[in-house]
């Protein structure tokens, strides 16, 4: 239950969870023994049926609804985590939008509704997680990045931004927090099987990957459940393609 304290239970929170690859780390994360906090902005119908999902499959969990964009819904969140389980071990910052189009045709609101979802978000969640780690010494994080931001894609400029700067985020964290036993990486998906490509031509998408296919949300999942793990300890500030070879 969500108000009892077990030390010996890894509490993690994934944001965005009621996603496509949101749904496959929590329920991976969930599967493995850890308590996961599952985190929506506005489908509870969605998140819900996930959640139901996880504890059906011997998981175990509970919803979290806030928007990451918010400074003062973040900080409550955090402080509630904290308060009913004392600590976090795991944070997946996987919360994430796309508005795509032409920079030429891009307005302000469509430039910075993606910064705030994909980069500001990392902030107002990371920055507090990790004062709750430090003392701590251990802490997971990963960031859900893109082989956008590692390359560019052309009418993604807000997107390949947000992604190269989540990037950034993680080398510069990971250098900041090492001695603590907190390590901080980066999961760059490709074309991975979610509504995150969904409008986008496919076929034609699917002929530049020399994998010859797309990648699935539960490859993205297996990822991160190995950064989690303590065999991961050395690694840290890496940025991990999921990408079927396309980069």
């Amino acid at each position: 239950m969500p108000g009892i304290k077990n030390d010996s239970v890894q509490i993690a929170l994934v944001t965005g969870a009621s996603g496509g690859i949101g749904k496959a780390i929590a329920k991976a994360l969930a599967l493995s023994g850890r308590f996961v906090y599952l985190n929506f902005n506005s489908n509870r119908k969605k998140a819900n049926a996930i959640l139901k999902e996880i504890i059906s499959n011997g998981g175990n969990g509970t919803l979290l609804q806030f928007d990451v964009k918010s400074k003062e819904d973040s900080e409550k969140a955090i402080k509630k985590i904290i308060s009913e389980k004392g600590k976090i071990d795991i944070l997946v910052n996987n919360a994430g939008i796309r508005d795509d189009m032409l920079m030429i045709w891009m307005k302000k609101e469509n430039w910075q509704s993606v910064l705030d979802t994909n980069l500001t978000g990392f902030f107002n969640v990371t920055r507090l997680a990790v004062k709750n780690m430090l003392p701590k010494r251990f802490g997971r994080i990963i960031n859900i990045s893109s082989t956008s931001g590692q390359t560019g894609q052309a009418g993604q400029v807000n997107y390949s931004a947000s992604k190269a700067g989540l990037i950034g985020a993680t080398k510069a964290l990971a250098r900041e927090i090492a001695k603590r036993n907190i390590t901080v990486n980066a999961v760059a998906p490709g074309f991975i099987e979610t509504e995150m490509i969904e409008g986008l031509p496919l076929k034609e998408i699917t002929k530049t990957i020399p994998a010859g296919r797309l990648g699935k949300p539960e490859e993205v999942a297996a990822i991160v459940l190995f950064l989690c793990s303590k065999d991961a300890g050395y690694i840290t500030g890496q940025v991990i393609g999921i990408n079927g070879g396309i980069l």
